[in-house]
């Protein structure tokens, strides 16, 4: 089917609120749309087209040669985003080439794939100059891999699962194991052929996760006998899975990162697939190896090829929570107590420089584990909080209820004032919904305000219509897309924890910094300075 086609479906899914309404749009399409169109469709809403058919410098280049490079620019921030940007102000060619018929979608990809970049550049400008502005708009957010029209990878395995008429685990199961176009997936779908088999495919095996718990609803309900407690680490969810020889580690949403984890990959000379909390374990001031914090860890996320000597002294560990399987037999039916009791096994054979097993806590009351969730409080940042199981829970993949808890330690507050705001993408390209804040300190002998951070959630979207209103009415200057404004408001900031960064002009970053309320009664000489930030850091 025509590319015409598939912006017509990108189209009515982005215009569509319901999540029912977008699966009963998308399934139509898929039914109706042949091999392998439909396949690359859902791969690109789905999330899993694993290269770029161009890069957005070619695009942005492209419009310069085209538009005055400044109005090109005040127009991308008028409208806050360079896809819809361009494909509503695209100025045709002097002579452009007229084509009888736009492709197909699976042809635009193909031709993309086997051109050079010379190639690319000119059939990117044909199909430009041949397309509508919502097909041009499609095109840009499918070859840059940008496409977001609000339909989780979650909801897009549930219309698949209803098409099969399959519950949404069995999807999950098959999805990390296939790739596009996904022929046998849909012959699978449409009654063609049996389900794929992947058994023999190293692949993510998708994670049970937990909820955060209501202290008023969930903790009477809490028993020793019932639940286990557990560390909830300050590292990264992970999956190490080994198949035949081959190693992976994947991340929680099923990205490869085995790459920056090479000394652990390393270790993987058995079948299975284990679940736990990545690590690093730097060397203490006796040369003892012990835990590291989150900033230690984040010195070897996305690096490409880690160096030997960052690997020596931040090498990888993983404290192991849960197995999902071995030998390839799944022990997802089982309880957590059966499958604990595989996992010590199994952790027990392996090299405890790499591998450890996540501690089981002993408690009796509620009263011990808010004991146990203080202590995780003062663990200098090491430990986020309590992970609370059941013990006869079964490993579920997504988020099934009152099955695992997390208990996180309070976040820490500090009262900063907003310095510069920026337009947010997609639905809040009209509103400035990106903040950046900062607190006080001296600056060769000045008292000024330093940025600590942004943050660009934890409001409403009336706070949102609210703080958009006033940031235009306290306009001071802009840095291209970036709005200075009046040093009045105050922002109390929630974060999880602080850490030094040369990269920051205050020398400090925030981790996971978001806006708990806006105080619009504070002054802003009221608000903090960096010695309450650099209290913070470690802790």
């Amino acid at each position: 089917m025509s590319f015409a086609d598939f912006s017509d479906l990108l189209d009515d899914l982005y215009f569509t609120n319901s999540n029912l309404s977008k699966q009963a749009i998308f399934a139509d399409y898929l039914r109706r749309t042949p091999d392998p169109d439909r396949g690359w469709a859902l791969a690109a809403i789905g999330g899993t087209l694993s290269f770029d058919l161009f890069k957005r410098n070619l695009v942005k280049s492209l419009m310069e040669e085209r538009m005055d490079p400044y109005l090109f620019q005040l127009s991308r921030h008028y409208v806050g985003e360079m896809s819809e940007t361009v494909a509503l102000a695209w100025p045709q060619s002097e002579e452009p080439t007229r084509l009888n018929r736009l492709p197909d979608l699976h042809e635009v990809i193909e031709e993309f794939k086997v051109r050079d970049r010379a190639g690319i550049r000119d059939y990117l400008i044909r199909l430009l100059d041949n397309m509508s502005p919502p097909q041009r708009w499609a095109l840009l957010k499918l070859g840059t891999r940008g496409l977001r029209i609000g339909m989780s990878a979650r909801t897009v395995k549930k219309t698949l699962a209803d098409m099969a008429g399959v519950d949404v685990g069995v999807v999950e199961e098959l999805w990390h194991g296939l790739s596009p176009p996904y022929e046998s997936l849909f012959a699978w779908i449409d009654g063609q052929a049996d389900m794929p088999d992947i058994s023999n495919v190293l692949t993510y095996s998708p994670v049970m996760l937990s909820h955060p718990i209501d202290e008023d609803k969930d903790l009477g309900g809490l028993a020793p006998d019932t639940h286990a407690a557990e560390w909830k680490w300050d590292g990264i969810r992970v999956q190490v899975a080994g198949m035949g020889g081959e190693a992976r580690i994947y991340s929680r949403t099923g990205d490869d990162i085995s790459h920056s984890f090479p000394d652990l990959a390393a270790t993987v000379n058995w079948d299975a697939v284990i679940d736990g909390e990545l690590l690093v374990r730097p060397a203490n001031e006796s040369g003892e190896r012990e835990i590291g914090s989150f900033n230690d860890l984040q010195q070897r996320l996305g690096k490409k090829k880690p160096s030997a000597k960052l690997m020596r002294d931040k090498p990888a560990h993983l404290i192991a929570y849960d197995i999902i399987s071995e030998d390839g037999v799944s022990f997802r039916d089982q309880t957590l107590d059966e499958r604990r009791e595989r996992l010590t096994a199994f952790i027990e054979k392996r090299n405890p420089d790499y591998y450890s097993l996540s501690d089981r806590l002993d408690w009796s009351t509620v009263d011990d584990l808010r004991e146990l969730r203080e202590e995780a409080a003062a663990s200098e940042g090491l430990k986020e909080g309590l992970m609370i199981k059941r013990r006869d829970s079964v490993y579920v993949a997504g988020r099934p209820k009152h099955a695992w808890y997390k208990w996180k330690r309070e976040p820490f507050l500090l009262d900063a004032v907003l310095m510069y705001a920026q337009r947010g993408t997609g639905k809040r390209s009209s509103y400035y919904s990106d903040y950046t804040f900062g607190l006080w300190g001296e600056k060769n002998g000045e008292e000024t305000l330093l940025p600590i951070g942004k943050a660009y959630f934890g409001f409403t979207d009336e706070e949102l219509a609210q703080l958009d209103k006033w940031i235009r009415n306290h306009k001071v200057a802009r840095y291209g897309p970036v709005q200075e404004v009046d040093k009045e408001l105050v922002f109390e900031v929630a974060f999880d924890s602080a850490h030094v960064s040369p990269r920051h002009k205050s020398g400090y970053a925030l981790r996971f910094p978001r806006i708990s309320r806006i105080r619009w009664d504070k002054p802003a000489h009221e608000a903090d300075r960096i010695p309450a930030l650099e209290a913070l850091v470690g802790k």
